[in-house]
């Protein structure tokens, strides 16, 4: 007989779990399959506990992207998953896991560690410890994690004879509060735990997990004052944030209330992604004077009423048109803020739910004519084209696209993308305000993998230079291997161009003699190099349609000014500026009247 049969008796005793058994069951109840990582003797017991039962642990490249793959899959499945092992397996996510934490991801950071009769014994492998210490120290990673305000934990076996642990309700607590408050938590595991037994669980359905009741009171005088705003304005405007962008069932929320009243809507660039920019109500994502010209007139001559639905608590310089004081939502008077301080954007809802019943008229925004741009198919492609001849390509797509640029010029010139609706919920991925460099491949790649697992329609699109390409062209394997379809921009100019400030040898990411071309084809992949117009648009377009294997095209780019899209000469020119530059800064007063 057991000590726990001893102690609770044999029905007990038969509803004992395994602690492996438990995190499976967890895992899947969040609604997850994949959990990404990278193995280790630490995390061995871990891995064969999980990869069963419809759950599959994911290689990655290294840890890092393990960390990014999680990212992204918190960004298309509502959370995701990451499993490495002690120390040396889970300090590299540490970069992963500030991204997690900057952009409101929640991330599952879980960890193998020794066993808990193998510590205070010696020194053990992985710790981060140098042979002159008098002192073991065993939680290293603990402390790394939790310095970045991340609710870290290593779980814990028995305690009492007859008493079972709570490791696997630690586990689920903690996997909730990442869930619930969308952030990251780190869990570290003792590999004896794995099958060790634990206090099953009787799990509760998720919409329960956040409770029925709201503490705060005061929501209707919000609301009612939110309305009295609407009844008074000719020309009203809904500006959003991330916190909609991060729930789905606002998002669809706040359409239904703009259409419903006709009302346009636009993001911050921190929450792009989240709708369809070919909607007639969406004038896309505003940023002061690094907005498409149009829309910027349309919002700044016309809006009389701004309700600003879920930005952020405190600016942030990326999506305030980086303090250039051209914001004219921010400075504008007659709005109304209201910014979620609960878990799921729970206020949120209900006030949108309220909007929507109220009495309102049918304001019947008409949106701003855009004039195509003429683009010659035998002129230079390069930045300042990139975007409009993408918009120009998909207006003849059956089928939406994801695009995941990396963090550069890339990045920046993706803002003037109008990216229509996806099948599975998001059209634009990044980490745009962490600008974590080496995400796109890791993200593509989830993003690849949620396409077909939904089997969706959808493609994936990487928008990279060739700097940012290479911190992360090993994940290229993946693809490979599970013969995913993804579609590579690799805009090459051989160095970091953005922020770029001299002549050194650090902004000389590569060198002309690298063959990008033979490299993919090493991968089962094929490319070809597009220098018009006319040859990127057929082979982007010849590329989406087939939507077979890794894709590259190859794009050489030019420095001149004439060739950089609107974001990045608007950014360069404001750094001249405050600098002192006399040019730039009578430059900057015209373009930011």
């Amino acid at each position: 007989m057991t000590p726990y049969e001893q102690n609770f008796g044999a029905e007990y005793q038969r509803s004992l779990v395994s602690l492996g058994q438990a995190m499976r069951q967890i895992i899947r109840h969040f609604g997850v399959d994949t959990l990404y990582g990278v193995g280790g003797d630490f995390a061995a017991n871990l891995i064969a506990a999980l990869d069963q039962d419809g759950l599959t642990v994911s290689p990655s490249s290294n840890e890092m992207h393990a960390g990014f793959c999680a990212c992204a899959q918190a960004e298309l499945e509502g959370i995701g998953f990451c499993l490495t092992t002690y120390t040396v397996g889970s300090l590299p996510c540490a970069t992963a896991a500030a991204l997690a934490k900057t952009e409101g991801l929640p991330v599952v950071f879980i960890s193998g560690a020794p066993g808990e009769d193998e510590v205070h014994q010696s020194g053990i492998h992985h710790m981060v410890q140098p042979g002159n210490s008098w002192r073991a120290e065993y939680d290293a990673a603990l402390h790394a994690f939790a310095a970045m305000g991340i609710r870290s934990e290593r779980l814990q076996g028995d305690r009492s004879r007859g008493q079972p642990n709570i490791s696997a309700f630690r586990f689920f607590e903690l996997v909730k509060h990442a869930w619930l408050h969308r952030e990251p938590v780190f869990i570290e595991v003792p590999r004896n735990l794995v099958f060790a037994l634990t206090q099953p669980l009787l799990l509760p359905p998720l919409d329960h997990l956040a409770g029925p009741d709201l503490v705060f009171a005061g929501l209707e005088a919000v609301l009612g004052t939110i309305v009295q705003k609407l009844q008074q304005a000719r020309a009203p405007l809904v500006y959003f944030g991330v916190q909609v962008r991060r729930n789905p069932e606002l998002t669809r929320l706040m359409h239904a209330f703009c259409h419903r009243f006709q009302i346009p809507y636009v993001s911050d660039w921190f929450a792009k992604g989240a709708v369809d920019e070919t909607d007639p109500l969406c004038l896309g994502a505003y940023n002061g004077a690094f907005s498409d010209p149009a829309i910027r007139h349309c919002i700044e001559s016309q809006t009389d009423y701004v309700l600003d639905l879920g930005s952020s608590i405190i600016a942030q310089d990326t999506a305030s048109a980086f303090h250039t004081g051209t914001h004219f939502i921010a400075d504008f008077e007659n709005k109304t803020v209201v910014k979620s301080t609960v878990a799921r954007e729970a206020e949120l809802i209900r006030i949108v739910q309220g909007l929507l019943d109220a009495d309102l008229p049918v304001y019947g925004f008409q949106a701003p004519q855009r004039q195509a741009p003429a683009l010659a198919p035998e002129a230079k492609f390069d930045f300042h084209v990139l975007v409009d001849v993408i918009n120009q390509v998909q207006q003849d797509q059956a089928f939406g696209s994801v695009f995941v640029p990396e963090v550069g010029n890339s990045f920046f010139a993706s803002f003037g993308l109008s990216p229509k609706a996806t099948e599975i919920g998001i059209n634009w991925l990044a980490n745009p305000w962490y600008a974590a460099m080496g995400t796109s491949l890791p993200y593509a790649r989830v993003a690849a993998e949620s396409i077909r697992r939904r089997q969706s329609t959808d493609r994936t699109v990487v928008l990279t230079g060739d700097g940012g390409f290479h911190f992360q062209l090993n994940e290229l394997i993946h693809f490979q291997k599970q013969a995913l379809p993804v579609t590579i921009v690799y805009m090459r100019n051989d160095i970091f161009h953005l922020g770029k400030s001299g002549d050194g040898p650090i902004y000389h990411c590569s060198t002309r003699s690298f063959d990008v071309l033979q490299l993919v084809r090493a991968y089962g992949g094929d490319g070809q190099r597009c220098e018009t117009i006319g040859a990127f648009a057929d082979y982007y377009r010849r590329c989406l349609e087939e939507n077979t294997g890794i894709r590259l095209i190859e794009v050489p780019c030019a420095q001149d000014p004439q060739y950089q899209c609107r974001e990045i000469s608007l950014l360069n020119l404001y750094i001249k500026a405050r600098n002192g530059n006399p040019e730039a800064m009578r430059q900057w007063q015209e373009v930011s009247r």
